[in-house]
């Protein structure tokens, strides 16, 4: 699941559990969400930042694909991706800047997820961003999914070589690409970079909702889209090819 601290002005936010992978089921994503909702309630009163991190060797491997082939896939990616969907929202209108500190692979869905933050701090020794979809046969189902990705990778270059290319980005390679910032050594020293950087923006002293409302005019087609509910026959173009 997740848990969430407080260090002075900077949320944490870090996924944890038994399993290191952190695949995005419902129960994670309402975990998550709660902690958001937890996050806005308590940041009114003075500049703050929130940070979101995991333990292990994943910062997120995707959606939880096995439980979706469970019982009634369609039905069930269809929720997650409604979730994750809500939890990007409320990561796009948050009265804050957000960091995502990549402390191990973030693939697909997991991907996704880091790249909703302001910030994505990478470490350099280990990890990737990946977006798996074309190596295991899945179209880019929601339309929103593009969206991130065309908000947050802006060369048409880079954006082929995650989508079409299905490349495993490395930190560095993600620098060069603008995408996130490199981070010399581990875990441990990626979220310290992170809670740094964290720092700096709450010592702006700005206005969280002045934030929030500029960060959503910024991205405005990403916030069109994401008012958008998914079709039913793209979660079955999806169930078809599990």
């Amino acid at each position: 699941m997740c848990t969430l601290e407080k260090r002075g002005s900077i949320f944490i936010l870090t996924l944890t559990g038994t399993n290191d992978e952190h695949r995005l089921n419902p129960p994670l994503l309402d975990s998550i969400k709660s902690a958001l909702a937890r996050v806005r309630s308590e940041s009114s009163s003075s500049s703050t930042a929130l940070i979101t991190t995991a333990h292990g060797k994943f910062f997120s491997n995707g959606y939880d694909l096995a439980w979706a082939k469970a019982a009634d896939t369609n039905n069930r990616l269809m929720l997650m991706s409604s979730k994750l969907r809500s939890v990007v929202t409320d990561l796009i209108s948050l009265p804050m800047p957000t960091i995502a500190a990549v402390t191990g692979h973030a693939s697909a869905a997991g991907c996704i997820l880091a790249l909703s933050h302001d910030y994505v701090l990478m470490r350099k020794d280990r990890g990737f961003l990946y977006m798996s979809e074309l190596d295991i046969g899945l179209p880019i189902i929601p339309a929103w999914f593009l969206e991130v990705i065309q908000s947050k990778i802006g060369s048409p270059a880079a954006r082929r070589d995650v989508m079409l290319r299905a490349k495993k980005v490395t930190a560095e390679k993600a620098a060069e690409m603008g995408v996130v910032e490199a981070v010399d050594g581990g875990a441990e020293e990626t979220v310290r970079a992170a809670v740094r950087l964290g720092g700096d923006l709450v010592g702006r002293g700005w206005d969280g909702h002045v934030y929030g409302q500029i960060r959503m005019a910024l991205f405005s087609d990403l916030v069109s889209v994401l008012r958008v509910d998914e079709k039913t026959s793209d979660a079955d173009t999806i169930a078809s090819r599990l």
